[in-house]
């Protein structure tokens, strides 16, 4: 079915262009100009959090590893009284099939939202917290979720390559954030979940928690409300101009994935749920599609991964009335601190 379009915005990686196509509806309107202002303004593109479930890249699990460690240990002798008595390993990340050890990374972000707190009533740690400090926070949340990422893909890599997970985090520091509206909450809904190759999503949640889907996958199929090691289950509020791109294949139409999605309807109703309901927030509201024959010359999964995996790096960023260019790479020696600073 052919959709309306606002614009075409263009992400170059090294010497790639990706041209994404974006659709007018109601949070489309609302985040490409939200996302205009971010690139008009040159606000800071978080390039350590940008391409996650990339199996071969450079950001690979004993890295993410390490960075956990040394954010718990800049936490722990910070001297805001929270201590973090855990030490991460490859070989407690990991369950024995191979997946992530969901204990353990549960436990990783209900450290982080002790520490942040929520949106509407920010930690006393947090507030009586340094910037650097406020740094490593932050980074508990992101590397949790980047470190599932990439051991997802990871595995499937090894044991079904077509369902790796890829996927591309275009996230700003200090987003200016909009409310959704009940217009928007149309754009969700569980089949949404299911996300197709080189689709455009708003769906990073701006309120600290989780919501439902990612509880019923971390907190596990018996899980309840009232039990759960995660502290905040919260819809999806607010927006900002970041998005998402889907690099892996959707998987809506497979036996597993249907029966999966079967399981988490009935999650929902036995936890007080109405499965049908949109102002829950569930699920990617779709803004836009990459264009992929333009962007990588084929619809082939393996060669846009191929393309992908030597390219994940974000030079710049252009819209039809706005651009940015970000010449700076997270390995760089001061990007710490370049982000430190934009927290300060």
């Amino acid at each position: 079915m052919n959709k309306l379009l606002l614009d075409v915005v263009e992400l170059d990686l090294e010497d790639l262009t990706v041209y994404v196509d974006v659709y007018d509806n109601s949070l489309s309107r609302k985040w490409l100009a939200a996302l205009n202002l971010l690139l008009t303004d040159n606000y800071h593109l978080e390039k350590n959090y940008c391409f996650l479930g990339f199996a071969d890249g450079h950001r690979n699990g004993p890295y993410l590893i390490q960075c956990i460690n040394q954010s718990i240990d800049a936490v722990n002798a910070s001297g805001i009284g929270y201590a973090i008595d855990n030490v991460y390993t490859m070989e407690n990340s990991v369950n024995e099939n191979g997946g992530v050890n969901h204990e353990q990374f549960n436990l990783l972000h209900r450290y982080f939202e002790d520490l942040q707190g929520t949106a509407s009533a920010p930690s006393n740690l947090y507030a009586q917290a340094d910037s650097a400090t406020r740094w490593h926070i932050r980074q508990l949340n992101l590397l949790c979720h980047e470190f599932e990422s990439w051991q997802l893909s990871w595995r499937k890599k090894h044991t079904a390559p077509e369902w790796q997970r890829p996927s591309q985090l275009m996230c700003w520091l200090n987003a200016p954030r909009f409310e959704l509206t009940e217009e928007d909450s149309e754009l969700f809904g569980i089949e949404t979940i299911n996300r197709s190759l080189g689709g455009v999503y708003v769906g990073v949640n701006k309120a600290v928690g989780k919501h439902h889907w990612e509880v019923f996958n971390d907190e596990g199929r018996d899980s309840r409300i009232g039990e759960l090691t995660t502290t905040t289950l919260a819809a999806q509020t607010l927006a900002a101009g970041d998005f998402d791109i889907e690099w892996a294949n959707d998987p809506g139409a497979f036996p597993w994935q249907i029966k999966q999605l079967a399981e988490f309807r009935t999650w929902l109703m036995v936890n007080g749920f109405d499965p049908n309901d949109k102002s829950l927030t569930i699920g990617h509201p779709q803004v836009g599609q990459a264009d992929l024959n333009r962007s990588f010359g084929t619809e082939d999964y393996r060669e846009i991964w191929t393309q992908l995996n030597s390219r994940l790096n974000v030079t710049a960023v252009r819209t039809s009335i706005a651009q940015a260019s970000y010449p700076y790479k997270w390995q760089d020696a001061d990007y710490i601190e370049r982000q430190i600073k934009e927290i300060r």
